[in-house]
């Protein structure tokens, strides 16, 4: 007996566009302490929220404030301070260290086109600054992005520190004509200043890759606030790239992340293995010293409240674009340098599995100057940690909790803010203080912004031990996981129809989190079935070193397996079971579709690598097709004719004529990571077989096909897809 699908197109955009309204949290800060009158003490928490405008077509981005009493242990009382507000332009926003003063910086379109970019500061109820960065001309774009971006106060709270695009010379054509013979000393001068460099209009700029288009060579920035001066930092080498920067303990330098960038750039974004140091400018010579390794790959550099430490993440510069990484520590005064936690190779029975963070919280320290919080995925878990320095122990903030997943947004003053969700139960936002070292484990949670979870859902995750001939001899034992979310309330006896999705990366996870597409496909009637594959984060480092080399393999056979055991264990119908992939999860898609071509009746694709030998040259990550078949990367070394066949050999168009399924694929036109040519490559492979194929191109779209217009439009596409072909 087969459930009902929910088919109808009205009833299913009607689905779609309540579940895509819940905000998701993007940012908190802490407000100063205060104490009334009567001795108690009161906080104001600053929440960040996103969510989808259908109508607009944009993701608005909107505030609330919360109050928290509390007695420096436990909150004794909570609750939000009035109704959101819509935040609108600002590209980043941080409070002074003393909280009485706030930097914005805004973008504002005029009505001829032109953006322009202002730097304000605000303080209690007025704004006392206003500078239009863009008339300064001393940089080009500031950078909002939360790999190179940053905007911080100096400890003095005299100063500000960003990030920008260097300013590039004017250009001209050889063939314009002078200009008249000018006469009076300003009209020198502003010559002079206008000067244009002949020819020079069209050179190449390498950027930093997808998500990072147009931005090239980052320069430090600083703002006097009394003088309102803007300079350009001088003294950072030229062949490396500065973000992620902050002011030294007494304010006489800087400190940032530098990436390498000879002899050329390759993709950073989601790539935690580009080569990188930390380094420190002094702002009285101008001298820059080298704090790190020279041949790692660092980032998310945090400075210890009491100014006496730097925290931050270290991986190889080389390898899996993601893998687990080591938390370091450089101690400013005596400037030595320790691993706080190494790299775990595998997770001892139901223990740490290691640090797999893309980011560390901006505020990460405790008050004492002593243990760092953060969150990492542990298994298909996001979990909150905290790392003592001094004994080098770790300890989960999280896990009695129910089994969602947890980010860390903020700790102030031993105060912790964080989002907690679930498949399905949309983003809340948690509160708690960090109790004191020894006693990690008796955190009291509160929610300050609850919701209830979505009715119809119901998820688990299993546990999966591939068959003994699919175990890989060099790494022996490893289990994997996934994540299955079935519709409630369904007779007995029926089966349901199954969407299969692998992630991407292919060094990734699914987390049992907040997930939109899977929820409404859920509500839909479909179960949905998320693989973490052997080579998935969050399972120790030996899981993502199993991968590379057997890519279109190993991956495909962990997913095949994983469907063939939840058809005989859960109510599932064998004939009815789809693919739903982006990036590596649709070379997965493809491959399976072509290496088991009688299991899916239905396919869909969002920008999949469908030839790694043909994507190699025209991707951000050519180093990616060289590291998952298992060759070594060299960014001098061409490709020797065995090494591209190696690359065809793993990928699905070696498989194209066994496929019989129907396959929609959905592509974004400005996607650097994998070019739209791979998706136009499959889709003219599939058509001369005479497959049912059906490709969307989305213009102003990158990689992950995130606007709000592409997300709902492939959406609704990918479900009637489904409806259409698993009748």
């Amino acid at each position: 007996m087969e459930p009902p699908l929910l088919n109808d197109t009205e009833e299913i955009a009607a689905l779609y566009r309540d579940l895509s309204q819940y905000p998701s949290l993007s940012h908190a800060c802490i407000g100063p302490e205060v104490t009334t009158q009567y001795g108690g003490k009161h906080c104001n928490i600053y929440t960040e929220w996103s969510q989808r405008d259908l109508e607009r077509a944009e993701n608005v981005k909107f505030c609330r404030q919360y109050l928290v009493f509390h007695d420096n242990q436990s909150i004794i009382y909570s609750g939000p301070s009035g109704n959101c507000t819509e935040v609108k332009g600002e590209l980043l926003s941080r409070d002074s260290p003393s909280g009485t003063q706030k930097a914005v910086v805004r973008k504002m379109s005029h009505s001829k086109g032109e953006e322009k970019q202002f730097l304000e500061v605000w303080e209690k109820n007025r704004k006392v600054k206003s500078i239009e960065l863009t008339a300064l001309e001393k940089h080009g774009q500031v950078y909002d992005d939360d790999q190179f971006g940053c905007l911080a106060w100096s400890h003095s709270e005299t100063h500000l520190l960003y990030v920008a695009e260097k300013k590039r010379p004017k250009t001209e054509s050889f063939f314009k004509p002078r200009a008249p013979e000018l006469n009076t000393e300003e009209e020198l001068a502003k010559t002079e200043r206008d000067k244009a460099v002949k020819g020079e209009q069209f050179v190449f700029y390498e950027d930093w890759g997808e998500t990072l288009v147009a931005k090239s060579i980052p320069v430090l920035c600083v703002l006097d606030i009394e003088s309102n001066n803007v300079s350009v930092l001088e003294g950072v080498p030229e062949y490396i790239s500065p973000g992620q920067a902050f002011w030294t303990p007494n304010d006489t330098g800087v400190v940032f992340t530098g990436w390498y960038h000879e002899p050329f750039r390759l993709g950073l974004k989601y790539c935690i293995n580009r080569r990188s140091s930390l380094f420190h400018v002094d702002l009285t010579g101008g001298q820059c010293e080298l704090l790190s390794d020279d041949n790692k790959a660092i980032w998310s550099p945090r400075l210890s409240p009491d100014q006496c430490r730097i925290v931050y993440l270290e991986n190889q510069a080389s390898g899996p674009h993601q893998q687990c990484s080591r938390i370091c520590m450089y101690d400013w005064y005596t400037k030595l340098t320790s691993v706080i936690v190494d790299i775990v190779p595998r997770q001892i029975q139901d223990g740490f599995a290691g640090i797999y963070s893309t980011t560390l919280p901006e505020h990460c320290w405790a008050a004492d100057s002593q243990r760092v919080v953060l969150d990492t995925t542990q298994r298909s878990r996001q979990e909150l940690i905290v790392v003592d320095m001094a004994s080098k122990s770790v300890c989960s903030l999280t896990k009695g909790s129910s089994l969602g997943s947890w980010v860390l947004l903020t700790i102030d003053r031993d105060l912790m803010v964080a989002r907690f969700s679930t498949p399905n139960s949309p983003p809340m936002l948690m509160v708690a203080f960090l109790p004191p070292a020894g006693k990690e484990a008796d955190v009291n949670w509160v929610c300050l912004e609850e919701t209830s979870p979505i009715q119809g859902i119901s998820w688990d995750v299993h546990i999966l031990q591939p068959p003994p001939e699919q175990d890989n001899p060099q790494y022996r034992g490893l289990d994997f996981e996934a994540i299955l979310l079935k519709p409630t309330q369904i007779p007995e006896q029926t089966k349901l129809p199954l969407v299969v999705s692998p992630h991407g990366g292919p060094h990734s996870v699914f987390t049992t989190t907040w997930m939109l597409y899977p929820a409404v496909l859920c509500r839909m009637g479909f179960a949905v079935l998320m693989v973490n594959y052997r080579g998935s984060l969050g399972f120790g480092q030996d899981s993502v070193d199993s991968l590379p080399g057997n890519v279109g393999c190993q991956d495909v056979n962990d997913v095949q397996f994983c469907v063939e055991q939840m058809l005989q264990k859960e109510p599932l119908d064998s004939k009815r079971v789809a693919l739903l992939g982006g990036s590596h999860g649709g070379f997965l898609s493809c491959h399976l579709i072509g290496q088991y071509p009688g299991t899916y009746k239905a396919c869909v694709t969002r920008n999949p690598v469908v030839n790694m030998a043909s994507m190699i040259g025209s991707t951000d990550i050519p180093d990616w097709c060289m590291t998952e078949v298992g060759l070594p990367y060299d960014q001098a070394a061409l490709p020797i004719p065995e090494q591209w066949e190696k690359m065809l050999l793993h990928s699905p168009m070696q498989f194209v004529d066994k496929v019989q399924t129907p396959v929609l694929l959905l592509i974004g036109q400005e996607d650097r990571r994998v070019p739209p040519k791979q998706g136009l490559e499959y889709y003219r492979a599939l058509r001369s077989r005479g497959i049912p194929t059906r490709m969307l191109q989305y213009p102003s779209d990158n990689h992950a096909l995130s606007s709000v217009e592409a997300e709902a439009d492939g959406f609704m596409n990918i479900a009637l897809w489904f409806l259409q072909h698993m009748k």
